[in-house]
């Protein structure tokens, strides 16, 4: 073996590994946690909005839920009424369907789009 040769080995073998290819992908580290907790965060933020927007669990204080309800005569089923009326005393006595004098409760407004509904008891019922 020559001088040349030799030193061409000492100086291949100080020189260390050889780096690696330029198309092997990056080691998982910051970039991919940042990532991860954008996107944790981002789920989290949406599922307490949809929570606040549809339950009452995150309502503002002294903030109350209510529901304006109106009483609709004349729409009842037999047996479906809410409550008593001058011929009995108890709901679910209903004798026959579209009674005048039998009522049922509905969210405000709903009862004047109902074909034969009304606010008030009487009026050309049984």
């Amino acid at each position: 073996m020559s001088t040349e040769q030799a030193s061409r080995i000492d100086t291949a073998a100080s020189a260390g590994p050889a780096p690696a290819p330029a198309s092997r992908p990056a080691a998982p580290g910051r970039a991919t946690a940042l990532g991860n907790a954008l996107v944790l965060s981002g789920a989290l933020l949406a599922a307490l909005a949809a929570v606040q927007r549809y339950t009452h669990l995150l309502s503002a204080p002294g903030s109350t839920f209510s529901l304006e309800r109106e009483r609709c005569h004349g729409v009842v089923r037999a047996g479906r009424n809410d409550c008593g009326t001058s011929t009995h005393a108890c709901a679910g006595q209903a004798r026959a369907d579209a009674q005048a004098q039998e009522w049922i409760s509905l969210p405000a407004g709903t009862c004047e789009r109902i074909a034969g509904g009304r606010l008030r008891a009487g009026g050309g019922g049984a």
